[in-house]
């Protein structure tokens, strides 16, 4: 009984991740794929095999292929991957004709490369969440958001918010930023659940101090970086961005059901 329970879970998993297929294709072989899986699960379990392995790898498989798919739709129907990748490009150059003139900069080869691959997932994280919205100001949270997680990870990797870049105390950053990604899938980057999301990811950025000093106690804040009074204060900085992100998710989201309502008494 507790087999069948897991596998209507998978099941149910696995049909809401085939709703980022695009939707013509997701009408065309969605059905097929979903019950390719259903299929496949059940076979393992009668045969009294482990379902969790393989579900985990057709999840992983599925995520690939839309990822691929969508990418694939953005190069071709929107001219706007062509200017994020200039625009990456252009960015680049400044820390390369900086290094003509000042030793102050001396950037290596994996850091333009690091570099490049955060501007682009970045732009491209971007422009696909922003073309499924349908404001302004969606679009306006969407980039700060986007912003807000690239800044964060090039501080980490670039000099540290907690002690050194080299110190595991920021690697608890990245539970942040899971909270973000994580979230932002379950709600399919609707408003409501997108503000949710990030004002779950700011609370998280919020904890991140405290945690550090109880795991590695106060002297880590001492050493290298900002000191206990920096270290707050640049982290008060991402969680009131985090925040204000979560807000203008918000209050667009109680629009909406205005101007639906608005539009239904109209008819």
């Amino acid at each position: 009984m507790a087999d069948d329970h897991t596998t209507a879970r998978y099941r149910k998993l696995y049909a809401r991740l085939l709703r980022f297929y695009p939707k013509p294709y997701r009408e065309r072989f969605g059905e097929g794929m979903e019950q390719t899986f259903n299929d496949l699960l059940r076979e393992r379990a009668e045969e009294e095999r482990g379902v969790l392995g393989h579900a985990l790898w057709m999840f992983a498989e599925t995520f690939t292929e839309i990822l691929k798919i969508n990418l694939k739709n953005s190069l071709m129907q929107n001219k706007n991957i062509v200017r994020i990748i200039i625009l990456v490009a252009l960015i680049l150059l400044i820390p390369l004709v900086a290094m003509q003139f000042t030793d102050e900069v001396n950037w290596t080869l994996s850091d333009f490369v690091t570099m490049g691959i955060l501007l682009l997932g970045a732009g491209l994280t971007y422009e696909f969440i922003a073309n499924k919205m349908r404001t302004g100001t969606n679009r306006l949270a969407t980039g700060l958001a986007v912003i807000t997680g690239l800044v964060l990870i090039w501080m980490n990797l670039a000099v540290g918010i907690i002690g050194s870049e080299r110190h595991p105390a920021n690697l608890l950053y990245g539970g942040v930023l899971a909270i973000a990604v994580i979230g932002a899938l379950i709600s399919r980057f609707e408003p409501p659940g997108m503000a949710r999301t990030l004002f779950a990811a700011g609370t998280a950025q919020a904890l991140v101090p405290e945690i550090a000093l109880i795991i590695w106690k106060p002297g880590i804040l001492a050493g290298e970086g900002p000191g206990i009074v920096g270290v707050f204060a640049l982290n008060a900085l991402f969680v009131a961005l985090w925040l204000i992100s979560a807000w203008l998710f918000r209050k667009d989201a109680r629009k909406q059901p205005l101007a639906v309502a608005g539009a239904g008494g109209l008819t």
